[in-house]
């Protein structure tokens, strides 16, 4: 599950109360069906992983991966260098550590790296580090705080998947908060909109995509943000236009012989897809992007816009989805 919304909204909060760092003034938090308010952060068993990777740079793969299970399960002197000659108990626990790592390793393809350390890892094999450690003492659920922040986008994409593959081999609770809609509409099986503190909308990724509660949604979720043409502007699009708001994303909104004209103010390229930004009847700003082996306008040019009635959205005057007869 992911937490989706503008930085500021409450969602690392949010997981913050879960994880145990935080108490709510009010409500409480339940995990698996137990009441967890004010249980402490270690007895809820739960991992983090934040932004920042925080691997220790002096230590191994393997004894970056150990360091939980070392601090739970062995005590200070039994840390100490030399403890397991002297204790038969001590040298059980090490050589129990020593296969959790080692499998973890395996899981999340470290094997080949376990005696490296961090100063000599990709960006991408350093998050998978931190994965393993999070993930190596068993947790009850794992939180993940904007995981990809730090990733260029080519390493971003190859680590949403892996993170997706993971979920899906270990089974394990994952709640994801993140700002970026691709994370949360690529990784999650479902998704919360938080906008000011609130959850407005939960559902699968599709139906958060294809039918936002809101117009402040619709705005809101999509790599181009949505157009939307107040009551009356959209009759050209459809006859509900004259009394709901219409919206309608930019890959939708395509040149046609005949619907609202709209002028050519600025065209962007972007490889695969050409971004236009257009001014429609009275001032309005809208975007239309053209894929494929279409022509793209020139700067200046009059064109008419328009789109299929399935991928309209009707909005009343408090922003409010309605549906639109088809």
């Amino acid at each position: 599950m992911a937490l989706l919304g503008a930085s500021g909204c409450g969602k690392s909060t949010t997981l913050r109360l879960f994880a145990g760092l935080e108490r709510p003034t009010e409500g409480t938090v339940r995990l698996s069906g137990q009441d967890v308010t004010t249980s402490s952060a270690s007895a809820r068993n739960i991992a983090l992983m934040f932004q920042s990777y925080a691997l220790y740079p002096h230590l191994t793969v393997a004894q970056n991966i150990a360091m939980p299970l070392r601090l739970r399960r062995l005590s200070a002197w039994q840390r100490l260098p030399g403890a397991s000659l002297v204790a038969s108990g001590v040298k059980k626990k090490t050589t129990a550590i020593a296969e959790a790592v080692g499998r973890m390793a395996e899981l999340l393809r470290l094997s080949e790296l376990i005696d490296r350390k961090p100063g000599q890892l990709s960006g991408g094999q350093q998050q998978r580090v931190a994965l393993a450690r999070a993930l190596v003492r068993d947790p009850s659920a794992f939180l993940l705080d904007e995981p990809l922040s730090n990733l260029d986008t080519q390493l971003r994409a190859e680590t949403r998947e892996e993170i997706k593959a993971l979920h899906d081999r270990t089974g394990y609770p994952f709640l994801l908060v993140t700002h970026d809609q691709s994370d949360a509409l690529s990784m999650a099986d479902r998704i919360a909109v938080m906008i000011e503190g609130k959850i407005v909308q939960l559902g699968t990724p599709v139906e958060i995509f294809n039918r936002p509660a809101t117009q402040e949604i619709a705005t809101f979720i999509g790599q181009h943000r949505m157009n939307i043409l107040p009551a009356g502007a959209g009759e050209k699009l459809h006859a509900s236009g004259a009394g709901l708001s219409l919206g309608v994303r930019p890959e939708d909104l395509f040149i046609s012989d005949e619907g609202l004209p709209a002028k050519v103010e600025r065209v962007t390229f972007h490889g695969e897809e050409t971004i236009l930004k257009l001014r429609g009847p009275s001032g309005l700003a809208l975007s239309s992007v053209v894929r494929g082996d279409y022509a793209t306008p020139s700067l200046g040019v009059c064109v008419h816009l328009n789109a299929l009635e399935t991928a309209l959205h009707g909005f009343d005057r408090h922003g409010q989805r309605q549906e639109i007869a088809r």
